[in-house]
């Protein structure tokens, strides 16, 4: 006789917060089997590393309750959405969604017609975001590449603006150049290759030094 066990079901974009989420996870739920896979949404369930042991645990006899902390976990898509769905009941699995107010796939190993009409509603309001999230990128990517189409028709390059560093930063960054300086005794040339740096850095520093009168022209 094979023994039945309850699992678990996470996805994640990314890991997020401090400490091991799979340990975290397993602390709450100790009697489930755990399915965690970090991937982006738009990947297919059947994809997913995670999906996929899932499946092969269902399909070997050795869950037959499985919980979700919404709907949207078990597909990219309406239609995936609905499959999994619709498969996990032909598998005899009780699916329990939590977001739900821990609304169950089946009562009394039938399925639960409230469980359905709800999860379709919701599946499509998840997908039609999703096409929107994609529709809004694809827009925003176009916009941009528009605007960077006009500013070259016109002549115009893009530059990113560089955070300004202060003139005491560089002096404390280029503190040997400055000491070299103010002895006056060698050339800026002399000076760029002896402190390992650029003439025209030599030649920013000496500029800086003069500007702020602790050396003289």
């Amino acid at each position: 006789m094979k023994t039945f066990k309850k699992a678990r079901y996470v996805r994640n974009s990314a890991i997020t917060g401090g400490g091991n989420p799979a340990r975290q996870l397993a602390k709450l739920h100790p009697d489930e089997k755990l399915f965690i896979d970090v991937i982006s949404g738009t990947v297919p369930f059947k994809e997913r590393l995670q999906g996929k042991l899932l499946i092969e645990a269902v399909e070997n006899g050795e869950v037959n309750y499985l919980s979700v902390i919404s709907v949207d976990r078990l597909g990219r898509t309406c239609f995936e959405t609905q499959s999994t769905l619709n498969w996990l009941t032909e598998k005899g699995v009780t699916v329990r969604v939590e977001n739900l107010g821990n609304l169950e796939s089946l009562i009394d190993k039938k399925p639960n017609p409230i469980f359905k009409m709800i999860c379709d509603v919701l599946a499509n309001v998840a997908s039609i975001e999703l096409e929107g999230i994609r529709e809004r990128q694809t827009q925003g990517l176009a916009i941009y590449k528009a605007k960077n189409a006009l500013l070259r028709a016109q002549g115009i390059t893009r530059k990113r603006n560089k955070p300004k560093v202060s003139d005491d930063e560089i002096l404390k960054k280029y503190s040997s150049v400055v000491k070299e300086l103010k002895i006056g005794k060698i050339s800026l040339r002399k000076i760029a290759k002896l402190c390992g740096t650029s003439l025209a850095t030599v030649q920013k520093v000496k500029s800086i030094l003069i500007k702020n009168k602790i050396i003289e022209v």
